[in-house]
């Protein structure tokens, strides 16, 4: 059975994206993207599909057109429950919610991966140990919040 990986909107807007200061993060989620999505089972939330529509980015036709291909999360009412949870507890903040909505869903749908280019707020070792005692206090499950670096499985040759 595939593993389940939530992606977040850098994911996506990454994929299509041409500027040349974020050039190695393009390459990685492409040669991801070509290489390694077939090994797992792709979701995306309806806050991912609203911040990529409200996005001011290049290509951004072309990552809609990906998403519209990947299964989405419904929100249901502990979605905004566990974000609150999240903010009050100072493990996001407020001013960047929609971090705080990926993690939610991923948590609450118990995805085994949340891939993010994220390092802030998300793929940040120093905030590990707080998403697990909250997640733990809430009852939720844990997803492993990796990048794209770390998310490849070695193909037999």
């Amino acid at each position: 059975m595939k593993k389940a990986v939530y992606l977040d909107t850098t994911i996506l807007s990454y994929l299509v994206d041409e500027r040349e200061g974020i050039r190695n993060f393009i390459d990685v989620t492409k040669n991801w993207w070509n290489t390694q999505r077939k090994y797992y089972h792709l979701f995306l939330s309806e806050d991912t599909m609203v911040e990529l529509k409200r996005g001011k980015y290049p290509n951004k036709d072309k990552a809609l057109k990906e998403a519209d291909k990947i299964e989405i999360l419904g929100r249901v009412e502990n979605i905004d429950r566990i974000v609150g949870v999240y903010i009050e507890n100072h493990l996001m903040p407020r001013k960047f919610e929609g971090d705080a909505f990926h993690l939610a869903y991923a948590s609450f749908y118990k995805v085994d991966f949340l891939l993010t280019w994220n390092c802030n707020h998300l793929a940040n070792a120093n905030k590990r140990q707080h998403i697990r005692i909250i997640n733990t206090r809430l009852g939720l499950a844990v997803p492993e919040i990796v990048t794209p670096l770390e998310l490849f499985i070695e193909e037999e040759k």
